[in-house]
């Protein structure tokens, strides 16, 4: 979705819409969506800048850290933005910059693509590490075997070279 910021008045403008999978590209990331997001929220533009806040719904399928089996969670994303024309940024090298400067994003023209900003936020709140169920076993780091599924006897077969020595001492 784009806003016009010509047709945008003084007024907050409010939004509510849905994008489709296929129109969010995660770049191959360990993630995708399971159905449209749906994103609500308003803009308001101001004499430097435009504000731009809202929530976005999306069920993801995200691989477990640990056994790269899919699984499927919610997430309600909050979200805050502002939008500069390059004029009003500061051009400045030894400009300080707070936490809500991290927030601010420079356009070109007088368009804002929700899209983008979605897909941002959506790679921004994705967590490091998801595990399908607590005590998950993993992938076997001989065989590539599931370990939630099968129990393979490749630790207990094989011996660590470091330790043959040992053994051959004992037999």
């Amino acid at each position: 979705m784009i806003i016009d910021l010509i047709i945008l008045g003084s007024s907050p403008y409010e939004f509510d819409f849905t994008l489709a999978p296929e129109e969010i590209d995660l770049d191959g990331e360990d993630a995708k969506l399971k159905r449209a997001a749906r994103v609500a929220g308003k803009a308001v533009k101001h004499i430097a800048q435009t504000d731009v806040e809202g929530t976005i719904s999306a069920e993801l399928e995200i691989e477990c850290t640990r056994c790269l089996q899919p699984i499927d969670r919610e997430f309600e994303i909050p979200f805050k933005a502002a939008f500069v024309t390059p004029e009003n940024y500061t051009q400045a090298k030894e400009a300080e910059l707070n936490a809500e400067d991290l927030d601010v994003s420079i356009i070109e023209g007088n368009e804002i693509d929700l899209t983008e900003l979605v897909r941002e936020q959506i790679l921004l709140n994705l967590p490091e590490q998801v595990f399908c169920k607590e005590d998950c076993k993993g992938l076997c780091e001989k065989c590539g075997a599931n370990r939630n599924l099968i129990n393979c006897k490749c630790e207990e077969t094989e011996i660590d070279p470091r330790w043959k020595g040992l053994k051959d001492l004992f037999n």
